[in-house]
């Protein structure tokens, strides 16, 4: 009798075990890495190093936020990387010091420190809008407008720079990357202030909704009264402001920039997005599951440097991890089909 009453009762066990990994997979692949790559090297669990985990993760996590939107929407923005490089050089180019020798504008006047990185985050969300024109009511697929995209603004800013590099950053700029409050590195807090407005948008607001609707059936939220072009537009626009934004403080981490910078940034945002759970099929993301899928990658990265795997090797295993996570996401969709 006691054994009757003992089998019900793990079957329940068992189910809820299943249960609680299939809903909390992303982030026990994260802790499974820490503790994995802890136990392969300790220096790799040490403050110093987590530290600059969360720093490098910070800007990540600003340009997988703007590409989400458009996955959500079923679209994509293969453009993120090189706007993100164009705004780091237009940031850094007016915020040189004015002793510099290499200056690129030698007679501008020293600006406000807001202001260069307010007309990154401008020049960003003109871009953005421009894609969203193009996806909404030119009806280009998103993958081709954005592509195009890419190529105008990675040309965009090899002529703005000359194809020359951008240094002497004053240093009212790069503390901005360098410097911390409360021993809280300034990046995390940037990072946290727009994870949490992104966070807010997605879940609180009407726009919100109606990117999780559209998403969903673009059909049916335009019957249901979504403006579906216009929410679009507003997507995009979102996506380029973030990329502007994420570009300035690249700029300010790195100490300069490059019309190079920002090369393949939206593929690792893209599959961050991804194995974070938002799907490619569409309306489904949530913003806790994309900051852990950077967080996977960037210690996967910094695990992998750490363990001296070589820089070869490290493609080929994000390649496969991009792979895996959208070969999963479709087996999921199917499923539910």
């Amino acid at each position: 009798m006691s054994d009757e009453n003992v089998k019900p009762e793990s079957k329940i066990n068992n189910k809820s075990i299943k249960e609680f990994a299939s809903k909390n997979a992303i982030y026990l692949v994260l802790a499974a890495l820490l503790i994995g790559i802890g136990v392969l090297d300790s220096s790799f669990l040490s403050v110093a190093n987590i530290r600059n985990v969360f720093i490098i993760a910070s800007v990540r996590a600003i340009i997988a936020l703007g590409v989400s939107g458009a996955l959500i929407t079923r679209g994509t923005d293969l453009s993120a990387g090189r706007v993100v490089g164009f705004t780091a050089c237009i940031a850094a180019s007016l915020l040189q010091r004015p002793d510099y020798e290499y200056k690129i504008f030698k007679n501008i006047p020293t600006m406000p420190l807001f202001v260069p990185i307010l007309l990154a985050i401008c020049v960003g969300l003109l871009i953005g809008v421009i894609n969203g024109v193009v996806v909404a009511y030119l009806k280009v697929p998103p993958f081709i407008a954005t592509l195009g995209m890419m190529v105008i603004v990675y040309g965009l800013a090899c002529i703005y720079t000359n194809a020359q590099p951008i240094g002497g950053l004053r240093n009212d700029f790069t503390s901005i990357a360098s410097g911390s409050f409360l021993n809280i590195p300034n990046l995390v807090i940037i990072a946290a202030i727009v994870i949490f407005l992104i966070w807010f948008i997605y879940n609180k607001t009407r726009f919100g909704k109606y990117i999780y609707a559209i998403g969903g059936n673009p059909n049916a939220a335009e019957v249901s009264g979504v403006n579906v072009d216009a929410t679009l537009i507003k997507v995009y626009a979102l996506a380029g402001a973030l990329y502007g934004l994420a570009g300035a403080l690249l700029a300010a981490r790195t100490g300069g920039a490059t019309n190079n910078y920002g090369l393949m940034y939206e593929l690792d945002a893209i599959a961050a997005a991804t194995i974070g759970g938002v799907s490619t099929s569409g309306g489904i993301g949530k913003v806790s599951g994309i900051i852990t899928g950077v967080l996977i990658f960037e210690v996967l990265n910094n695990g992998l440097v750490i363990l001296g795997v070589s820089a070869y090797w490290q493609q080929v295993v994000k390649g496969l991890i991009i792979i895996g996570a959208v070969a999963f996401d479709i087996r999921k969709y199917l499923a539910k089909r």
